[in-house]
This record gives structure tokens, C-alpha cells and sequence, in this order.
């Protein structure tokens, strides 16, 4: 009954989840249609989806307390196969039939991900934290994610790359520590709300440090991913780099799987590939947007239609003269 919670509260938060990055795509695609161009932050639509973007974190929050980190993690793919519907909202998107068939592996994949996911204690005390965070194996993995993280950050600032990919991998490093430090501190405080006290730990506080954090740089870099290209991009190729690596943080961390039978594992991954087929079949052949402003506004002339542009090329010979039939009709007249 506990996972069972933590299952609906993971799903019901990544639905609003996907509702808000849609909110926020819609948002920039007003402000650059706009004469005068003004921060997104000044935008009510851009907060409305920030809103809702804290609300669904803070469902998520609260099922890494109830569920693990491999079953709550996975179910990011509501939000995949959300933005795929809801798209066609905000965005004025056409529902193709790709769509319906990468949802239905999804939710294939959802079903054994729920199914097939570690059963494991979800009361994680202080002291264990603190175990794991001195456990060999954790620490190597931290140590490869800063030098991974430093050479995408370096490319980032240096070398001004903005592509979705840079982008979207250090939102899923910063990602696999936050899930860490959300699961302790949540089972932290559901186990001070017990009536044993947990919050008297300097482990508390620091997990506290680095989920705040490491949140706030995964807004920044997925905010600029959301600006500068397509939702229904952004969000399946957020999902599968968000999954592996909560996962492989959950396995290395937490040792979720740890006692899992050799069936259950195997399932458990195939149900991550079929949710991983899912979002790209969804996200396959999709186009960027490109506004289309034409180089002269001739306003709305009733029975005037405008096929071509009316800048003259500035390579041609006759640039900033008229042509000769032109010239023609006007000596006439």
C-alpha cells in the first residue's frame, strides 16, 4: 500500500509536470511573437507554469518517501506521454499516430516497472545515509559525475554550446543527486513525524544544501533547453538521461537492488526500454518551430495575397534601381 501511494503521487506529479513545461514553452512562443520583447520572467503565463512546476516537484518529493528511487524515477514517462497530449493544446500540435503507438508502450513499460520494481525498506535513518555517502562505490561514481559535469559546464561557458544534448546531460547529473538527497530527507522527516527524530543530524541539513541546489541548476539548464527548442523534444530526451541516471544513483546509493531476483531485474529493464522506445517514437520526426515574419508587414489588404518576399535582394545588379519594365510604364505615363 505504501509503493501503491508513492506510484499515484509519482504519476499525478509528472502529469503536472508536463502540463507546466508546456505552460512555459507557450510563454516564450507569445513573448517572441510580441513588437517588444521582454524577459520571460515578466510573463503571469511563465509563473503560472513555474507554479505548477513546484507543485508536481513537490508531489515527487513526497513519493521518494512512500517508493524507491528505481520505481518513482521511471514514471517520469507520464510527463512524456502528458506533453504528447497536451501539445496539442497549447501548442497547436496534430496527434500522429506515432504518438498513440509510443503511448502504448509507455504504458506497457509503466506496468512492468510497477510490477517488477525493488521491494526494499523505505525508512532511511541518518546513520545510514551517512553510511552510504562514505561507501566506495558512491564515491567513485561521484567523483566521475564533477569530472563529467566540469567538462560539459566547460563547454558550456567556454565555448558557448547550447546544444540539447550539453544541456539536458548536466540537468541529469544534477538530477541523480538530487533524487539522493530527496529520498534521505524525506524519509528523514517521515521518520521524525514517527516519533524518531532525525533532524538533529548535520546529514539532514546537508542533504537539505545540495537538493536545494542542485534544483535550482536543473531549472536554469532546463529552462534554457525549453527555450530554445521544442517541448515535445526536450521532454522524452529529459526523461531517458533523468532515468538512467536516478537509477544508477538509486542502485549505487541506496543498493536498491541489492537482494532482487535475476527475473525481476531483467524485467524491470525491459520495461525501462520499452518506456525509453516509447518516447522516441514520440519524439521522432519532430520539428522545431520557426516564426515567419514577413521582411514588410502589408497589413490584411482584402483580395491581396502575399507569395514571396518583398525585400529586394541586395546581391542583385539592379538593387536600389528600378527595373527596366517599370521604367518603361513610367516614361509612358
Amino acid at each position: 500500500q505504501t509503493q501503491l501511494l508513492g506510484v499515484l503521487l509519482a504519476a499525478a506529479s509528472n502529469f503536472l509536470i508536463s502540463v507546466s513545461l508546456n505552460i512555459q514553452k507557450c510563454a516564450h512562443l507569445r513573448l517572441v511573437c510580441q513588437g517588444e520583447q521582454k524577459p520571460y520572467y515578466m510573463s503571469k503565463l511563465w509563473w503560472c507554469g513555474i507554479a505548477l512546476l513546484g507543485l508536481g516537484e513537490v508531489g515527487n518529493f513526497t513519493a521518494y518517501g512512500f517508493a524507491p528511487i528505481d520505481l518513482v524515477a521511471p514514471l517520469g514517462c507520464v510527463s512524456v506521454i502528458g506533453s504528447a497530449f497536451i501539445s496539442v493544446f497549447f501548442l497547436k500540435k496534430t496527434m500522429r499516430t506515432a504518438d498513440i503507438l509510443g503511448g502504448t508502450l509507455t504504458i506497457t513499460g509503466i506496468y512492468l516497472l510497477v510490477t517488477f520494481a525493488p521491494n526494499v525498506p523505505q525508512e532511511i535513518t541518518a546513520r545510514q545515509v551517512q553510511n552510504y555517502l562514505v561507501n566506495w562505490p558512491f564515491l567513485v561514481y561521484s567523483i566521475l559525475e564533477i569530472i563529467i559535469f566540469c567538462i560539459l559546464l566547460y563547454f558550456y561557458k567556454r565555448k558557448a554550446v547550447k546544444h540539447i544534448m550539453v544541456l539536458l546531460m548536466m540537468v541529469a547529473l544534477l538530477a541523480s543527486l538530487t533524487v539522493i538527497a530527496v529520498k534521505a530527507v524525506s524519509s528523514m522527516i517521515a521518520l521524525s513525524v514517527k516519533g524518531k527524530m532525525q533532524l538533529t543530524y548535520s546529514v539532514f541539513y546537508i542533504m537539505i544544501v545540495l537538493m536545494a541546489a542542485s534544483c535550482a541548476f536543473q531549472i536554469k539548464f532546463l529552462n534554457q533547453a525549453m527555450h530554445l527548442y521544442e517541448a515535445t523534444a526536450v521532454i522524452p530526451i529529459n526523461f531517458v538521461f533523468f532515468t538512467t541516471s536516478a537509477t544508477i544513483s538509486g542502485v549505487i546509493f541506496y543498493q536498491e537492488f541489492q537482494s532482487a531476483a535475476l527475473l525481476n531485474v531483467f524485467m524491470f529493464l525491459f520495461g525501462c526500454l520499452l518506456s525509453f522506445l516509447g518516447v522516441i517514437i514520440i519524439a521522432r520526426n519532430k520539428k522545431e518551430e520557426h516564426l515567419q515574419i514577413p521582411f514588410i508587414d502589408c497589413g490584411h489588404i482584402p483580395g491581396q495575397k502575399l507569395t514571396g518576399k518583398i525585400q529586394p535582394d541586395s546581391r542583385s545588379s539592379c538593387y536600389g534601381t528600378l527595373n527596366k519594365e517599370d521604367d518603361l510604364v513610367k516614361r509612358q505615363s
